[in-house]
């Protein structure tokens, strides 16, 4: 199926690894411009060259999105160079474990700033253009907003924050016929989950143990699954599409555990 996303510039925060790095692959696959906005220029331009090498097109811009004034930064830039924007992904953030019992004030506001704030000066920032192209917006969400986790109460806030942002952006751009939709991700390998494996006593066990929750297949999804329905999402071919968490999680979240191993 032709996307339809040839030529559309698309802004992808945290665009240079995991599943941001996923999402921008699939995009230049589909004739879309990806633009990847990330904090490390050398993790951006390694993309980003390997792409151009590819033959397709894509474009960085280097921005601390924690800093405000640098989320304004990174829009102006694409702006500068397309004269438009056609959509884009909210997906930059972490599971930074800041918790009730052992977080505190400031973490806690870091943290959101981290993962939630810039979702909304992105697309603040970017609106004038969407409404122009009548482009979509997809945010990246993490099931702790729906099951918990333990010790991750400002990831969990964050997006909590980013579900109800995608229901109420979905109705307030209504009017101009903007699409919001955001794709829920549960168990997904990225370097940033290898990285927490490996902080606990028994990171194989532990990853054979989580797999084998997962209802469909007993494996995690994969980077490239998450931007295929990314990337559907911002296409027309979800002209109807709206206000929707769509759960792309091998059934983890909502279908019952007893399943697992069956």
């Amino acid at each position: 199926m032709d996307l339809l996303l040839k030529n559309k510039v698309i802004i992808v925060t945290g665009g240079a690894k995991g599943i941001g790095e996923g999402i921008v692959r699939v995009l230049a696959n589909e004739g879309a411009i990806p633009v990847i906005v990330g904090r490390n220029e050398s993790d951006n331009k390694k993309l980003a060259d390997e792409i151009l090498v590819e033959g397709k097109e894509v474009f960085q811009v280097v921005a601390e999105l924690t800093n405000p004034d640098e989320c304004k930064k990174a829009v102006d830039a694409v702006v500068a160079k397309f004269n438009r924007i056609d959509g884009v992904v909210n997906n930059a953030g972490a599971n930074d474990g800041v918790g009730l019992e052992k977080g505190n004030y400031e973490k806690f506001m870091e943290s959101l700033h981290k993962n939630l704030v810039h979702y909304y000066l992105i697309v603040h920032h970017s609106l004038p253009e969407l409404i122009k192209s009548k482009g979509a917006i997809v945010n990246i969400s993490s099931k702790t907003a729906d099951t918990g986790q333990g010790n991750t109460s400002a990831y969990a806030a964050s997006n909590g924050g980013r579900n109800a942002l995608t229901r109420e952006w979905a109705v307030e751009l209504l009017k101009y016929g903007i699409r919001v939709n955001a794709v829920v991700v549960a168990e997904c390998y990225t370097p940033l989950y290898d990285k927490w494996i490996k902080t606990l006593p028994n990171p194989e066990e532990k990853l054979k143990e989580i797999t084998s929750k997962i209802p469909l297949g007993n494996r995690m999804t994969t980077a490239e699954e998450i931007a295929n329905m990314v990337s559907f999402l911002l296409s027309e071919r979800s002209s109807h599409t709206t206000g929707q968490l769509i759960y792309v999680d091998g059934g983890y979240v909502h279908l019952d555990r007893a399943l697992a191993n069956g």
